[in-house]
């Protein structure tokens, strides 16, 4: 028995965190950000067994840690009274840590593998809620999974798991997405140390940008959101200044250090010229409009 599915990476440009409510379903966070063609696709192997194992191969780029697929391999073997043993291939083909989803992607293509391949008969909107309740219990991410759920450029616009949070989409002109990643910032420590601080902004932002529903706007929001929290290093402000001074907008992912260019197909060969300037991981990506899916 064997289960394929592909989740989208995805880049939060503000939000505003909601860790209080009472279950962990409800928990998450309000923002805006989209979903890129890049991401995460999980391959699913089953064997009979006599106890319930597994094991995890990682190709691409690897992670800190597998917290998040351990959890969830377990939620789903308990799910069925056989014995199996799980083999799971995680290709990963985006840098892990950089602001880009990769935790969700994760969560969710192997949540919808594994439903595949078990025969759990999940429906789409309960593999959503696995998925998420493991980034909210392991402390990997808040809103990521109801974004990538969705795919699009997306505001959301109540906080939760899919089926419980609400996204708006937003259309846009632009036709890729092209990213320059310096270096990762641990979403634990983040979270645990600076988020009082930020919710005021990032709730402002939220309505704003359902008033507007401008991308340039959003990309201006999230660049201040990202200078008002202090995670602007000088290598990025440096970036920043030279896009800027061409006549560039852009945006920081989070929590990475890691800028993101929204471009039309006429800017991409200068955007793509200012950014080979510097050392860093450069992606040329498009935004993916399906979200999460099975791959085959």
């Amino acid at each position: 028995m064997r289960g394929v599915a592909f989740c989208p990476a995805h880049i939060t440009g503000f939000f505003k965190a909601d860790l209080e409510s009472g279950s962990l379903e409800s928990r998450g966070s309000l923002g805006a950000g989209f979903s890129l063609q890049d991401g995460v696709t999980t391959t699913v192997q089953l064997r009979k067994s006599d106890r319930k194992d597994f094991q995890l191969k990682i190709t691409g780029y690897k992670p800190d840690n597998t917290l998040v697929s351990e959890f969830i391999i377990k939620k789903f073997l308990d799910f069925v009274d056989e014995n199996y043993f799980v083999d799971v291939h995680h290709d990963i083909s985006v840098p892990v840590g950089y602001g880009l989803g990769c935790s969700a992607a994760v969560a969710l293509s192997l949540s919808f593998a594994l439903n595949q391949a078990l025969g759990t008969q999940l429906s789409r909107t309960e593999i959503g809620k696995v998925a998420h309740n493991a980034e909210i219990i392991c402390k990997t991410g808040l809103g990521d999974v109801l974004a990538a759920f969705h795919g699009g450029f997306e505001i959301r616009t109540k906080s939760g798991a899919p089926g419980i949070g609400s996204v708006e989409k937003i259309n846009t002109e632009y036709n890729s997405v092209i990213m320059i990643c310096f270096a990762p910032i641990s979403t634990p420590e983040f979270m645990r140390d600076r988020l009082s601080s930020i919710n005021g902004l990032g709730g402002k932002m939220v309505h704003k940008l359902l008033a507007s529903k401008d991308t340039n706007e959003f990309q201006d929001m999230s660049l201040e959101f990202a200078k008002y929290i202090k995670v602007v290093t000088p290598e990025m402000q440096q970036v920043i200044d030279d896009l800027s001074e061409n006549g560039i907008k852009c945006g920081i992912a989070l929590f990475g250090e890691t800028i993101f260019v929204l471009s039309t197909a006429e800017l991409e060969n200068k955007v793509l010229n200012i950014l080979k300037k510097y050392d860093g991981i450069i992606i040329k990506s498009k935004i993916d409009g399906f979200g999460a899916r099975l791959a085959q």
